[in-house]
């Protein structure tokens, strides 16, 4: 019995994204036809590191190349190049489906409805990785996770893509985009910003930048291996995890002193330190007491908070 022979690939948009994903594709044995951008020669260098590959700078062209486009543009360019190309070459296709998917994690697969009115099957592809835009892309992406809203056939055809790039599928119900992109934002840019409040207590020490940027992040990186192998309430470390109510408290005290919003982040991550020291088979002795001197800390910073955002 012959294998059903693999989607035809186009790319509208030649970003990071499609650059890591077009070629990783490609390396998998996937035909990579066709790539269109508002920049020509960025569609130009892709299709060539691709090879057997080319490059329009109509993107209508793109449309009649591929089984599976996939629209690698700004949320805000999504709808309108739904709107904006012609499906209508597909109404007899050559491999019996076809589809058009964006690889957005907050937009909602709807914005597809116009490809979806010409008899396409739409989805949502979205890798949760940070590309650098780097070729190392191609091979970094390899274990991450790749949410897929589709149903039936592509479905089917993008949990097959994602494992030819040697990631993890996740599926995620029709409307939960937003919700799943703004979660998303506490391992990436939120944990940035973490670290930046890091940094920022730290100058009042007199460390300069580079010593303080460098000092947490091998700290940061075994926190997030430990996590990884052992669970995050397990790889919780600190004075609330070992029960220390002493110290938590003089630290509580410590951040409401300078002002600003320092103690109510300070006090609301300590909030969240408690829950996963609860979760623990055996939780410290003194969590209740730490709980309880946390809520202290926060309704007077909040208080305090919304006192000074009412005289503004």
């Amino acid at each position: 019995m012959s294998q059903p022979s693999l989607p035809r690939l186009g790319f509208v948009g030649a970003g990071r994204i499609a650059r890591c994903l077009a070629l990783g594709f490609a390396r998998a044995g996937y035909p990579v036809t066709a790539i269109a951008s508002r920049t020509p020669d960025s569609a130009r260098r892709l299709a060539s590191q691709i090879g057997f590959c080319a490059a329009y700078d109509d993107l209508q062209r793109v449309v009649e190349s591929a089984d599976i486009l996939f629209l690698t543009v700004p949320d805000d360019s999504i709808g309108t190049t739904a709107n904006t190309l012609d499906f209508s070459c597909h109404a007899t296709p050559a491999r019996g489906a076809w589809a058009v998917v964006h690889c957005s994690g907050a937009s909602p697969v709807e914005l597809l409805v116009p490809a979806r009115d010409q008899g396409a099957s739409i989805g949502g592809f979205h890798p949760l990785y940070l590309f650098s835009g780097d070729l190392t892309d191609v091979n970094r992406i390899a274990g991450c996770s790749v949410t897929i809203e589709a149903e039936g056939a592509l479905k089917d055809d993008l949990i097959a893509l994602a494992a030819a790039l040697h990631c993890h599928p996740l599926s995620i119900p029709p409307g939960s985009r937003l919700l799943y992109h703004a979660a998303a934002h506490y391992a990436a840019s939120f944990a940035l910003c973490s670290l930046a409040e890091n940094l920022n207590l730290w100058r009042k020490l007199g460390f300069d930048e580079n010593d303080a940027l460098r000092a947490p992040l091998p700290m940061m990186a075994c926190t997030l291996e430990t996590a990884r192998d052992r669970g995050l309430a397990n790889a919780l470390a600190g004075p609330v995890s070992r029960g220390d109510m002493g110290v938590v408290e003089k630290q509580l005290s410590l951040m409401e002193q300078p002002g600003g919003d320092h103690a109510a982040l300070f006090g609301l991550m300590s909030r969240r330190a408690v829950a996963l020291a609860r979760a623990r088979a055996t939780p410290p002795a003194a969590i209740d007491a730490i709980g309880a001197a946390v809520e202290r800390s926060l309704s007077r910073t909040l208080k305090g908070a919304a006192t000074g955002a009412s005289a503004e």
